[in-house]
């Protein structure tokens, strides 16, 4: 037989010992498995190469081009096999399994090149003799579908879709990836049930349960759209498997089944695609749906972002035709904008004025219904914390008011809720008008616009409830009962004042983000680090992204006032690691109406 052939196929079955060897595992659990499946297939090999090359016997031929054709699908199921227990392996393990793995690729596709039926015969006299003396050969060929053909048929088609299959595993893991969105996160790029063509090369494909991969060719800018593993999910060894599985299974079923659910049987946002919002070396702040960014050394600047969409009611009707939840309206998209700009209007004076006006309005109402006394009692219970949640807190207008107007300490809890944060708040904020800029720190209070903003917000929710309270004071000196407050014209319009501001509470984590990352504790800024990106859905108002857990906890709106309004929060941004980056999607495939191939706005 040719020398370079022998040779080629020596290297491999000798490699592929190897291979088999740094499978070995001393563990009690699934990793076992994969010592014996490397070992079958290399005595398969060794006894095949034995007939070809110290026989050339030609009946080798066939059987070694199948050995060949399998030999990187079964390679990978032992590397998989091996790191599919609970310890893994070592780093330098993979990196050495991995590098004979691609060794071994190369070997046997270059052993298959001259195993081809157009080379192989006319390079191999021996081979081509013992060919020519095989039985039957030469023989007319036979007809008809006898039981045999039609067993040979069928192993012909099974080896054929196996071989289909593996190949499609190689290219979804390494090259591109069909994906099928989730959610509306995306909207208007994309709709729920779109199918979308992941090119993952670039990105640095890994080998499945290692960091071992391609070298990442390419880096990621604002506006990329991007596929990355969901960082809020546990990335243990034991789910790292599941979630091999289950992508496994979802790639060759063609997005048909998905096996990667949570504990409750629901599917996992994992991975997601987002938009890449924030670069490294960048702090990041998210005030009224603008996204400001600066580096080191440079004030904060807005940023392009266009492709944001913060009023899905907006859209043309034939988007809004595929869209399941539009998750404002006009009216209330429309009642945020004014919130926004009443809070952003009102100066620090204006709102210290109003709320001991307010204390002392309240206190003279409370003397004239000769409500009991303080004496020095300890007010701070008078009040549940749960009670400060803004929502129950207007629920519980009326039973509030009423205990604070008849139990000792109450006028001295109302005083404190309205003006105890005056003092808190250095002087320089009360002498300007100036309306807030995000550059302007030192007429910021907590010197930043965030944690201006939700002071200010906290102030006029506070504001709105001592005027209620005021008012039904007002309506309980006078006598009237309270099944009639509700009638009350001024009762009436602070109640709708109340419902515009909560519903901004409401929105507030999706429609603004703290500094990202946040400053150091000196106050000085801190950056996004190299290797690191902020991403965010174009849908603000429905996307749980890197802005958000995914649990929602009672917090206060500001830290700089002592006696805070709550609301439920699950505001806490982090990065995303490029390794995390599993690729970038480069053509909508389905629907065909929706066909196209993606990119930046």
């Amino acid at each position: 037989m040719a020398k370079k052939l022998t040779l080629l196929i020596r290297a491999v079955w000798i490699l592929a010992a190897g291979f088999a060897l740094l499978n070995v595992s001393v563990h009690p659990d699934i990793s076992l498995l994969a010592l014996p499946v490397s070992l079958v297939f290399w005595a398969a090999l060794l006894l095949c190469a034995r007939f070809l090359v110290s026989k050339s016997d030609a009946r080798a031929v066939p059987v070694m081009r199948k050995l060949l054709q399998y030999l990187p699908f079964v390679h990978l199921c032992s590397f998989v096999l091996r790191r599919a227990g609970d310890e893994g392996a070592p780093f330098a393990l993979d990196a050495v399994t991995v590098a004979l793995w691609a060794v071994l690729f190369v070997l046997s596709s270059l052993a298959l090149r001259f195993l081809a039926d157009k080379r192989v015969w006319a390079a191999n006299p021996l081979l081509q003799k013992s060919r020519a003396a095989l039985p039957g050969r030469g023989e007319r060929p036979r007809t008809g579908w006898g039981p045999r053909r039609i067993i040979r048929e069928a192993l012909e088609w099974v080896d054929a879709l196996v071989q289909a299959v593996c190949l499609v595993t190689l290219i979804h893991l390494f090259i591109v990836q069909l994906y099928e969105i989730p959610s509306e996160s995306m909207v208007s790029e994309f709709l729920v049930r779109d199918r979308v063509v992941v090119f993952k090369t670039p990105s640095g494909s890994r080998f499945p349960l290692s960091s071992i991969g391609l070298p990442r060719l390419r880096t990621y800018r604002r506006g990329d759209i991007v596929v990355f593993r969901n960082p809020h999910y546990s990335q243990d060894r034991k789910s790292e498997v599941k979630t091999f599985v289950s992508q496994l299974v979802f790639m060759l079923t063609f997005t048909g089944v998905n096996l990667n659910v949570d504990q409750e049987g629901n599917p996992k946002a994992d991975p997601l695609v987002k938009r890449v919002t924030g670069e490294p070396g960048e702090q990041l702040l998210l005030q009224d749906g603008v996204l400001y960014a600066r580096r080191e050394g440079t004030g904060f600047k807005p940023v392009k972002d266009d492709w944001a969409q913060w009023n899905l009611a907006s859209l043309p009707q034939g988007i809004l035709r595929g869209v399941r939840s539009v998750p404002i309206s006009q009216a209330e998209y429309d009642s945020m904008i004014a919130v926004e700009a009443r809070r952003n209007s009102v100066s620090y004076g204006e709102l210290r004025d109003d709320c001991r006006s307010l204390a002392r309005e309240f206190a003279s109402i409370r003397k004239g219904l000769r409500g009991p006394a303080g004496d020095g009692a300890d007010f701070s219970g008078l009040v549940s914390r749960g009670d400060f949640f803004e929502y129950r807190l207007f629920t519980l207008n009326e039973e509030i008011t009423r205990k604070l107007l008849t139990v000792a300490g109450g006028e001295e809890w109302f005083t404190e809720f309205m003006t105890g944060w005056i003092g808190e708040l250095p002087p320089a904020l009360f002498a300007s008008d100036l309306p807030p800029d995000v550059n302007t720190p030192e007429l910021l209070a907590g010197g930043n616009l965030y944690d201006d903003a939700n002071l200010r917000l906290n102030l006029l929710l506070k504001r709105a409830f001592g005027r209620m309270a005021v008012r039904n004071a007002a309506l309980t000196a006078v006598g009237a009962p309270s099944s009639q407050w509700g009638r009350d014209e001024a009762k009436r319009a602070l109640m709708e004042e109340a419902e515009a501001l909560n519903g901004y509470a409401f929105l507030l984590d999706r429609r603004n983000m703290p500094l990202f990352p946040p400053n150091t504790p000196d106050g000085s800024p801190a950056f996004i680090p190299r290797d690191e990106f902020f991403m965010m859905g174009d849908n603000r108002f429905n996307s749980l992204d890197m802005r958000h857990s995914y649990e929602d906890t009672l917090r206060p709106l500001t830290a700089l006032d002592p006696m805070p309004l709550l609301y439920y929060s699950n505001i806490d941004p982090q990065g995303v690691n490029a390794r995390s980056i599993l690729g970038s999607p480069v053509v909508r495939v389905w629907p065909l109406s929706r066909f196209g191939v993606l990119g930046k706005h």
